[in-house]
């Protein structure tokens, strides 16, 4: 339902907010995309029924709160939403983040799994397109999905590398790599963003004939187990990784029901 609110002798689209969190469960298969223990996707946090300005971030910290709320946005869509890992008091940072979401009356809906693996919108497919990589199969397998995305190149890693500097670098973030790239080529690439480094989606890369894996983050031992492979992962910044799917969300409602959004750029350095 899409309705129009005027103000100023402007006519301001309003949507519902029913109608906007429908929408997106439909296209991110919320309900049917598996996620790690603890993740509560789709809507976290209701308002009093009524979608008229957006606002997208990676993380729903106070101070993307605090932003969605001076910008006037009353639907707050983000990857990494308000609740992990079971019940919390409402105390503390915790009860300010609820405190202004309530007063400034602003929904949270959070996607996680559902945005990464997503193949259009998703992190991992928004990444690939913004590195000039062109995917072919799925990567990192999760239960019946596969979270990233891979595919066929022949180019200098060098080459890569310095598209994902220059990437990470418009995104706050920095960039490490396992090995020195030298001269290498890459022949076989895979990206799983956010903290996609891991024993299980290493193993995976080397049997699947990947020969450079771009990443947000990962354990430390992920850089000495790609050492003793001689093998190339790209740590780009969890943050900066995860940047793209939001925006895409922002401008897919936008299109969708008319609501203007903006993107909360507030890099955490990791």
């Amino acid at each position: 339902m899409l309705a129009q609110a005027t103000g100023n002798g402007l006519d301001t689209p309003v949507a519902s907010l029913r109608d906007v969190v429908q929408a997106l469960d439909t296209e991110l298969r919320t309900f049917d995309i598996p996620d790690y223990g603890g993740a509560v996707n789709g809507l976290q946090v209701a308002n009093r029924g009524t979608v008229r300005k957006v606002a997208v971030a990676v993380d729903a910290s106070r101070a993307a709160i605090t932003e969605a709320a001076i910008s006037g946005a009353n639907l707050l869509v983000v990857h990494h939403g308000l609740f992990w890992g079971g019940a919390q008091p409402l105390t503390g940072v915790h009860y300010e983040k609820f405190r202004t979401l309530f007063g400034a009356d602003i929904a949270v809906y959070s996607t996680h799994l559902p945005l990464d693996c997503h193949p259009e919108l998703g992190n991992n497919v928004r990444l690939a397109q913004a590195l000039g990589l062109v995917p072919s199969a799925g990567f990192a397998r999760y239960k019946s999905i596969d979270v990233g995305v891979m595919g066929d190149a022949n180019e200098p890693t060098a080459n890569v590398l310095a598209r994902v500097e220059a990437f990470a670098a418009r995104y706050g973030g920095s960039v490490r790599t396992s090995i020195p790239v030298g001269s290498r080529t890459t022949k076989r690439w895979a990206i799983c963003t956010g903290g996609g480094a891991s024993t299980e989606t290493l193993r995976e890369a080397r049997e699947r004939g990947v020969d450079t894996l771009i990443v947000g983050e990962g354990p430390h031992h992920t850089t000495v187990e790609a050492l003793e492979h001689d093998f190339c992962v790209i740590y780009a910044g969890h943050y900066a990784t995860e940047t793209l799917g939001v925006q895409a969300l922002g401008a897919w409602i936008e299109a969708r029901f008319g609501v203007p959004w903006t993107f909360l750029h507030l890099p955490t350095g990791s």
